[in-house]
């Protein structure tokens, strides 16, 4: 099997080079780190939306790309939550950002045993893991800015929404694991 690059599969691996970009950027000693942070992270996440679209727009859906698609996904939240909870050490962020993460392997695993033995499409993405994605990005972002805006506390904020994102996590892996047990019984 050969692996087809087309423009949605190159987009998805633009999304993981952003990966180590962000890192040294959000590492960097500059006081407009958090700011570049965050456009890195909004340009991930429509570069997500942009190939989901042009892959069934353009008909270029390939085996490969519906890998890559949540692997780049799963690292940049992963990655971007341990940053964000090593800098603003709480359990009150860390303990949302453990469950998200933990969601996201369990879940990767489940649809990887799914398909394993023929049922992936039980699996499959939902709406209810459509509307955690979003909390979790809008989290994520807010805070990755940190900063208040007209006496906005996008922080505050950021938490709300992580803790939203959290209980959808939770729901959202409760719907998975019965359909996967419903689908091998």
């Amino acid at each position: 099997m050969t692996i087809q690059f087309n423009l949605p599969t190159n987009l998805t691996l633009l999304r993981i080079a952003l990966i180590p970009l962000l890192a040294v950027v959000f590492y960097l000693p500059w006081q407009y780190s958090n700011i570049v942070c965050t456009l890195i992270f909004l340009l991930a996440g429509f570069t997500d939306w942009l190939d989901g679209y042009l892959a069934r727009k353009m008909q270029l859906e390939t085996p490969f790309g519906a890998f890559l698609d949540p692997v780049a996904d799963k690292l940049m939240v992963a990655i971007v939550l341990v940053f964000i909870v090593q800098q603003q050490a709480s359990p009150f962020l860390a303990i949302p950002a453990a469950i998200i993460i933990g969601r996201e392997l369990t879940i990767a695993s489940l649809r990887e045993w799914m398909a394993e033995i023929g049922q992936r499409t039980k699996v499959k993405v939902s709406k209810l893991g459509k509307w955690k994605t979003s909390a979790q990005m809008l989290a994520i972002g807010f805070l990755l800015y940190r900063e208040d805006i007209w006496g906005i506390p996008i922080n505050l904020i950021g938490y709300g929404l992580l803790y939203v994102a959290a209980v959808l996590t939770l729901w959202s892996m409760t719907h998975y694991l019965r359909a996967a047990l419903t689908a091998t019984d």
